[in-house]
């Protein structure tokens, strides 16, 4: 009969998607993590580089390291250094896996280039330093489209975008949020922003026509922070807590605002439940801070629209978690997440497979996902172009490009307007100084600090070797 086809189980084929932590060797071990508390997921991860906000004495500091770099982590490793009050949050450029952007609680946005070799020293001179916010800055976020534009929002209550090629303010949203602003997320083409906020609103901005464009107040009823993310549909997934301090997901439709796709209640904890979002699974990952587990949801198109999948279970809480990048993930495993779980002294990669029998290419399992290319430059997002992500295949894997030089232009404030200059004038300055010759002092300090750089590169292979070396003969 008819009536029996409704119990049929939900065919989807990542319901069997099961998570792993790596085997001891694979960890990072002896890492100093952060002890602020901030609702932050203090890891950032790209196919190179794990970075971990870590706790340091009289400024604030993170640490970079090689994802190859696995097992104990020398405790004289160099460290990103530039900031002096502690790190807030930290993100790793879509475009370039060698720039990294950090927030701190003393107002400023750094942003790093992190070269591929391991430096001999600490990394203290950031590309740029983005100076605009009067209190501490918790949030940074990178467009996900348009090259070099950067996203931050302080306990000023401002948002800020900024062009990091120029280390100019793009755009300042004020007026928006009357409180702390928990968390900000673009839409997956970056021409919208979702927003949490203390005031218990979830905001949808267009930041270049400075608008809301709609808002929900009380998405969740409970006191404590709320979370959104964009969905790569438009939907409005969000986290929160109920009045009795359950904790709640909830799926939302902008063109009905008002109503709940779904709203499930989860459990008692008091965490809040930071959601990690793969759209080319359309499977939500929550990992609340001090749970010691991941519970995981596949959203679709059919009620009840949020389906639970399983949960990742462990001993130990979580003080902070890594998302890598689809393009980071190990396609001949079946690996569909991988997730750095940050503890007291250390960080453990969990792993997500879906097991499949076959050794070839799942194609079902991985289609083309944004790639490294930017859409879009800077100047023409905020003209008002929007372009979808730039996509690659990953059917034989991704390989990382060599590292790219962050170049920032600070545009000069006298190239505008020349001042009106008479013949002679000009040949009363030194004629010798022409600009041929600037040019060449400029070329020849390039080439200097090539050289030490290619230096400092082989005194570190060298240490190397010779640590190979020597502790060989232990």
């Amino acid at each position: 009969p008819p009536a029996m086809s409704r119990r049929v189980v939900r065919q989807s084929k990542f319901r069997h998607v099961f998570g792993q932590p790596v085997k001891a060797d694979q960890m990072y071990e002896d890492i100093r993590v952060s002890k602020v508390t901030c609702d932050s997921s203090f890891c950032a991860v790209n196919p190179k580089f794990v970075a971990i906000i870590v706790e340091a004495g009289g400024g604030g500091a993170f640490i970079v390291l090689p994802l190859a770099k696995t097992g104990r982590v020398d405790k004289n490793h160099p460290l990103v250094t530039g900031h002096t009050a502690p790190v807030l949050d930290i993100d790793w450029c879509p475009h370039n896996d060698n720039v990294i952007a950090s927030a701190s609680e003393d107002t400023t946005v750094m942003v790093w280039q992190i070269p591929d070799y391991v430096p001999m020293r600490n990394i203290t001179e950031p590309v740029v330093t983005l100076e605009g916010h009067s209190k501490r800055v918790s949030i940074i976020s990178w467009h996900p489209t348009a090259r070099n534009v950067l996203l931050s929002a302080g306990c000023d209550n401002l948002v800020i975008l900024w062009n990091v090629g120029t280390g100019e303010m793009l755009l300042v949203l004020d007026d928006m949020h009357t409180d702390l602003i928990y968390n900000v997320g673009w839409n997956r083409n970056g021409s919208l922003l979702v927003t949490t906020c203390k005031d218990k609103k979830v905001r949808i901005i267009d930041p270049r026509k400075q608008q809301i464009v709609a808002e929900k107040a009380k998405p969740h009823d409970g006191a404590r922070p709320i979370r959104a993310i964009f969905m790569a549909d438009g939907k409005i997934f969000t986290t929160g807590f109920s009045k009795m301090s359950e904790r709640q997901l909830g799926l939302w439709d902008l063109k009905n605002f008002e109503e709940p796709i779904a709203l499930q209640e989860m459990d008692t904890s008091n965490g809040v439940l930071l959601p990690f979002y793969d759209p080319d699974s359309s499977i939500v990952y929550l990992c609340g801070k001090g749970d010691s587990s991941i519970r995981y949801f596949e959203i679709t198109d059919e009620a009840p629209y949020v389906h639970y999948l399983n949960t990742y279970s462990s001993k130990e809480p979580q003080r902070g978690m890594g998302f890598m990048p689809k393009r980071g993930l190990d396609v001949s495993k079946c690996e569909i997440a991988r997730f750095f779980k940050l503890h007291e002294r250390k960080c453990e990669p969990i792993v997500m497979t879906v097991p499949r029998k076959s050794d070839l290419f799942q194609d079902d399992l991985y289609p083309d996902t944004p790639g490294p290319e930017p859409a879009l430059e800077a100047d023409e997002w905020l003209s008002g172009k929007d372009a979808e992500p730039i996509l690659i295949s990953l059917r034989d894997g991704y390989v990382p490009v060599k590292n790219r030089e962050l170049k920032v232009v600070k545009k000069n404030i006298l190239d505008n307007k020349p001042p009106p200059v008479s013949r002679r004038s000009q040949s009363a300055c030194d004629p010798d100084f022409s600009r041929p010759a600037l040019e060449e002092v400029l070329e020849e300090i390039r080439a200097l600090k090539e050289t030490v750089q290619a230096q400092e590169k082989r005194i570190s292979d060298l240490e190397n070797k010779l640590c190979q070396f020597t502790n060989g003969t232990d």
